[in-house]
């Protein structure tokens, strides 16, 4: 199961399982755009908002029907906000709150009963740079995406030894409509965005390794690193490059 497959990083990976011939659920908010990726990779489609209540209830029953059992859950669906916090609508707060952490979190705790009882599942959770560093500028957004890196610890710690792999993707700046939907463009000079195919590669490579984090791209760690081993270095740099 693919959610956000209708564009990005989630149409990506679900193209790149067609090319693997796995039978997949594609979910997404879009439609007409869903049909398309559905018609690309021969899957099957649901139309669905994953933020309205007891959503994943339906799609994980759909998901059954249409596939039996579910061996690899991808949650990429995902919303973006940028501007000063102080300023910014309580509305588009409770929308990235929403999607970007009660969905996936709702989704995986529809699915994981029945990967639990076959003893064999894989969960890959897309986050975000934004998640581990906190970016200026998109302060609810990093808080979402922070969430994501506790949930996946904590759930990868809870379900270790059982069949279960948790993978996070942890993508920079990716070449996709999401900052076009925030109604903010990405201005920065560099790092560049990188192309959603490379990141859907890497992260399918990583799950099927059942590795637990894959950082797009990967020198993106080295930051993570000087930020947890000298965090006021970090504070003065990302002073200055933001």
């Amino acid at each position: 199961m693919v959610t956000g497959a209708s564009s990005g990083i989630g149409r990506e990976a679900a193209l790149l399982l067609a090319d693997q011939n796995c039978r997949s659920l594609l979910v997404g908010r879009n439609g007409a755009a869903l049909d398309e990726v559905a018609a690309a990779t021969q899957g099957h489609r649901i139309a669905v908002d994953l933020a309205g209540p007891g959503s994943e209830v339906t799609v994980a029953s759909r998901a059954s029907e249409l596939l039996g059992d579910v061996d690899l859950l991808i949650c990429s669906a995902g919303l973006g906000a940028a501007g000063p916090f102080d300023v910014m609508p309580p509305s588009t707060i409770q929308d990235l709150v929403a999607v970007n952490v009660l969905a996936p979190m709702m989704l995986v705790r529809a699915m994981l009963p029945a990967m639990l009882e076959r003893g064999q599942g894989r969960i890959l959770l897309v986050g975000s740079i934004a998640g581990v560093l906190g970016v200026r500028g998109e302060v609810a957004y990093s808080a979402s995406k922070a969430a994501m890196v506790g949930f996946a610890d904590a759930l990868r710690s809870e379900v270790g030894g059982r069949g279960i792999s948790v993978t996070l993707c942890l993508p920079g700046a990716v070449d996709t409509p999401f900052f076009h939907r925030r109604g903010a463009p990405y201005v920065r000079r560099w790092p560049r965005p990188i192309p959603a195919g490379l990141v859907a590669q890497r992260m399918l490579t990583a799950t099927g390794r059942g590795d637990a984090e894959v950082w797009v791209p990967r020198w993106l760690s080295a930051a993570a690193r000087v930020h947890g081993a000298a965090p006021s270095l970090y504070r003065r740099l990302a002073g200055v490059f933001g």
